[in-house]
């Protein structure tokens, strides 16, 4: 597949999730498996971490899409404006805009339209006013030079077929002196050859994923200073789902193998 039929592939399959969230939650990882439930009953969302507890928590923006919390480490501070890459349904915005407080700003920008109409939905039942989604490629922002004090971004970096123009624009689009958190999965070591090639699992968010020395360097290649990964863990994906795309003999080499699939969350700053 090429580079825009990769984008069409993830705008298709998180429209259709953003379309049918109230069924979906809790029942599969969304970004491997069809709105018809084709991974069975079990809760394959493996990636996704608990926000209840967090202030600004909204139950219906979260679609438990995300592989990390980067707002927890993302040194918000009251007053600041935030962007939001891959916003989804608005539920990192919120919890953003809880510590930015009301003299602060959030905007959210995603390439799914029916994304965008859902967060606006869920932040009109809110009443924010200093929040706001908007449609776009973060390849190619429609955002000007220089606005934002912090950009975040939950599991959705991976999902862009040019990494490199992504983080080009994290910086163009960062204030002087701006920072960075960033969650995504990465990798150590080598995906299964089948894994590697197959859509379905791009945009769930695994055939994606770059060696986290790659990613890391391209975040240094774009300009971005005092990199650090603030959290790692592994992530350990159902064999129900693996055996999907590849055999039972291929899924016990790539587990004897010492492959992992990792959730990381990093800091970086743009030098002022």
């Amino acid at each position: 597949m090429n580079k825009e039929e990769l984008k069409k592939t993830v705008r298709d399959k998180y429209s259709r999730i953003a379309q049918n969230s109230n069924s979906l939650l809790g029942n599969e990882l969304q970004g491997c498996c069809d709105t018809t439930g084709c991974c069975s009953d079990v809760d394959y969302t493996v990636f996704s971490e608990s926000y209840d507890e967090l202030d600004g928590y909204n139950k219906d923006a979260d679609l438990g899409l995300g592989c990390g919390i980067p707002t927890e480490f993302a040194k918000l501070e009251k007053g600041q404006h935030v962007l939001d890459l891959g916003s989804g349904a608005g539920n990192d915005c919120f919890v953003a805009r809880a510590i930015v407080g009301e003299e602060g700003k959030v905007t959210g920008i995603d390439f799914s339209e029916d994304m965008v109409a859902k967060a606006k939905e869920n932040a009109g039942k809110l009443g924010y006013d200093n929040v706001e989604f908007i449609s776009g490629d973060i390849e190619e922002m429609p955002l000007e030079n220089n606005t934002f004090d912090v950009v975040i971004s939950n599991c959705v970096i991976n999902l862009v077929p040019d990494k490199e123009k992504a983080f080009n624009e994290i910086i163009r689009v960062l204030k002087p002196g701006g920072h960075l958190s960033v969650s995504d999965i990465v990798l150590k070591g080598k995906l299964p050859e089948k894994l590697q090639n197959i859509a379905e699992m791009y945009a769930g968010c695994v055939s994606g994923a770059l060696q986290m020395d790659h990613y890391l360097k391209i975040m240094e290649n774009s300009g971005l200073k005092n990199i650090k990964i603030q959290k790692s863990k592994a992530v350990n994906i159902p064999d129900d789902i693996l055996l999907q795309y590849i055999d039972k003999e291929e899924l016990l080499q790539f587990r004897k193998s010492g492959d992992s699939i990792f959730s990381i969350t990093v800091y970086a700053e743009k030098p002022i």
